[in-house]
């Protein structure tokens, strides 16, 4: 089984939609068996918080299924759970070195080195536009896959 944590600041918009488009791209393939896909924030800004409205509805106009889930913060014992941490953006990879420690397992990456970018997701809290953000992530989790041998 192949566990998979998506980090961003906060976690009410780029990872849980992550976290969801990846669980919907496993789905529909036939192999949601074969992962284990979370979410969460590094800072506790807005900690048990619901997904953000706007993130919520750009979802559901991709026909992506989710769940009333709440904004939880990474715990240092996630970098032993999960085989990948991947983050939304560089300074995510900063906090979350910062909570779980030195990354010695290269656990821990940027979701759009999966997509050959060097790049981060754009954060449609300041964007307000959650079509780039849901283009660049459904981009970094195809890319995903691919790594995976999906």
């Amino acid at each position: 089984m192949i566990k998979v944590m998506f980090v961003c600041l906060g976690n009410i918009c780029r990872s849980p939609m992550a976290e969801f488009i990846l669980k919907d791209m496993v789905k529909k393939r036939g192999i949601a068996s074969d992962f284990e896909i979370a979410s969460s924030a590094t800072s506790t800004e807005e900690w048990g918080n619901p997904i953000y409205s706007p993130a919520a509805k750009k979802l559901s106009q991709e026909g992506i299924a989710y769940t009333d889930r709440r904004a939880v913060q990474l715990k240092k014992s996630d970098y032993n759970k999960y085989d990948y941490i991947i983050a939304m953006e560089k300074r995510n990879i900063e906090n979350i070195k910062h909570i779980c420690g030195p990354d010695t397992d290269n656990k821990v990456s940027l979701l759009l080195s999966y997509a050959g970018r060097n790049d981060n997701i754009a954060d449609p809290w300041y964007t307000g536009n959650f079509d780039i953000t849901y283009d660049e992530i459904l981009e970094g989790c195809e890319g995903f896959l691919t790594f995976c041998g999906y």
